[in-house]
């Protein structure tokens, strides 16, 4: 019999619960979740959600962190019709009411612990919002706007409708409609919402699981967040391919993650290069038994070339696979981790089913080994920005006919001979100094190579005379002292002179957002700030 692949997420997951409806889909702490019971509890969700008002296209917020109850939700907004927005959980109420008021969004599902910062968030809201609330409702304040609801009555009381009978009231989805929104920061300094369409979420997790060679075998280590399409992939990709994902709400605790690591023997590890960083720098990392670990992914930023020859010596059975992606397309590239001791400071050539150009100003491919912007064709493109046809217009351009849209990502790239690709600098990490324009990540790898170094960012901050002064921030290794003098010297003797840096910072360590990317915006503010 012929098979066609399942075109909506979340028939990946009834697919695989088909398969596999005893086996663990989900692990978080001491829960352990078939897939049978995450795809029955999602329907229960779905089906309760639909009696309660949501109808197909609502976008439902889920601002809960990560737990069981955010990948549940995760399936039944989606089999309700529902385009999901997953929130990072220590957002503040200023934000998530922005969030709230910008998608429209008509439910919000999460914690009893988050109550007053959603009873501020919804303050001034212009639309109705019922909240579905997880936990215990005695801490609910009595003042409170919207319909209210309890997870365990929607999911946990529902049982009668197991009946098959009932998955017939879910509604017909086809794969353009949105599946999520994923807010992402924005140069406006407003969150901005990537729309994602079921075709395109599940044809960026197909190249990717195909490169990575996942299998039914595997089982994921997820610390990351939900919120951050990094992590939320991780859930997404497993439940297509039939693996196991374990959970984490967090990466305070090294010993306690990596006892996780070992005792459920972990296949695939996804990490950020922050993660990497304090792993390689722990001195009894070689006490824990890692022969189950077959492969480590790393996106978000690049890893130092540095740490890269590090992990290979400590770990050289591990296939560390080096990525580039942004949330407007999920993923760009990959490099294979046979290259990686040839080319460790190339995040790779174009993933399967993508396309990348190098363009200059004009839109015009440049020759190999020259600057440019990176341009990305492929399905796995998203659909733009929420609410936002201006920025749109700007970032997703028409190609050749109607459906060849590209993605003017506004990131700067140099491509060698062999299409392998070298990132050279984020649109806004480009510093223009007495009219010469500098990326910030050129100069950041010059720092990395200085002894002592552990981390190093580089912004722009506005200058009088400059136009844009350089800002250098340092982190020492541990136990290593490191002077302004000293990366004075060093920068003058690997710097070009329009390069040097005229505010240097060394610090304990660097701000990081929620998704472990340097903070540079919180760098930049504080120099800023400065008389």
């Amino acid at each position: 019999m012929i098979s066609f692949d399942p075109v909506l997420v979340h028939e990946w997951l009834s697919r695989s619960a088909e398969r596999f409806p005893d086996k663990e889909a989900l692990i978080f702490g001491e829960e352990r979740w078939t897939y049978g019971q995450i795809d029955s509890a999602s329907t229960r969700l779905a089906l309760s959600l639909i009696d309660s008002g949501v109808k197909r296209h609502d976008r439902v917020i889920v601002f809960l962190g990560n737990c069981t109850e955010t990948v549940i939700a995760i399936y039944g907004i989606l089999k309700a019709g529902g385009t999901f927005v997953i929130l990072e959980g220590s957002m503040k109420g200023v934000k998530l009411n922005y969030i709230l008021q910008n998608s429209g969004a008509k439910c919000i599902i999460t914690h009893t612990g988050k109550s007053k910062i959603v009873q501020d968030a919804l303050s001034g809201i212009s639309h109705p919002c019922q909240i579905v609330w997880v936990g215990s409702e005695s801490s609910i304040p009595d003042k409170i706007n919207g319909k209210m609801s309890g997870w365990n009555d929607m999911i946990l009381a529902s049982k009668q409708k197991d009946d098959p009978e009932s998955a017939k009231k879910l509604p017909r989805i086809i794969d353009v409609d949105l599946a999520a929104l994923i807010y992402t920061s924005g140069s406006t300094g407003e969150p901005k919402g990537v729309m994602s369409t079921h075709h395109n979420m599940v044809s960026a997790a197909r190249s990717i699981i195909q490169y990575i060679g996942n299998s039914e075998e595997d089982i994921i280590f997820d610390v990351l967040p939900l919120s951050f399409d990094y992590g939320l992939y991780q859930i997404i990709m497993a439940f297509m391919f039939g693996g196991t994902v374990v959970l984490e709400s967090s990466f305070l605790y090294l010993h306690v993650v990596l006892n996780q690591i070992v005792k459920e023997k972990v296949t695939g590890f996804p990490v950020v290069p922050t993660i990497l960083a304090m792993l390689l720098r722990m001195k009894d990392l070689k006490q824990y038994d890692f022969n189950s670990l077959r492969y480590i992914t790393n996106t978000g930023a690049a890893l130092p070339v540095e740490d890269i020859r590090k992990f290979r010596s400590l770990f050289p059975d591990v296939k560390l696979f080096s990525m580039f992606g942004l949330t407007e397309c999920k993923r760009v590239g990959y490099l294979d981790p046979n290259l990686l001791d040839d080319k460790p400071d190339s995040v790779g050539t174009a993933m399967p089913n993508c396309e990348v150009f190098i363009v200059d100003e004009n839109g015009k491919e440049v020759p190999g080994g020259e600057k440019g912007q990176l341009i990305v064709r492929g399905s796995n493109v998203m659909q733009g920005y929420w609410n936002d046809p201006a920025l749109t217009e700007k970032t997703y351009r028409p190609g050749e006919y109607t459906d060849d849209r590209r993605l003017h990502s506004g990131d700067y790239f140099k491509q060698d001979g062999e299409g392998f690709l070298y990132f050279l600098g984020r649109g806004d990490d480009m510093i223009k100094v007495r009219g010469e324009r500098i990326s910030a990540k050129e100069i950041e790898n010059a720092l990395l190579k200085m002894e002592g170094v552990a981390e190093a960012a580089v912004v722009g901050v506005p200058d009088e005379i400059l136009g844009q002064a350089v800002a250098v921030f340092i982190a020492p290794k541990s136990g290593i002292q490191i002077t302004q003098k000293e990366v004075m010297k060093f920068c003058s003797q690997n710097l070009e002179s329009f390069a040097m840096p005229k505010f240097i910072e060394i610090l304990k360590k660097l701000p990081k957002t929620p998704n472990g990317k340097i903070d540079k915006k919180q760098l930049k503010g504080s120099i800023q700030k400065k008389p």
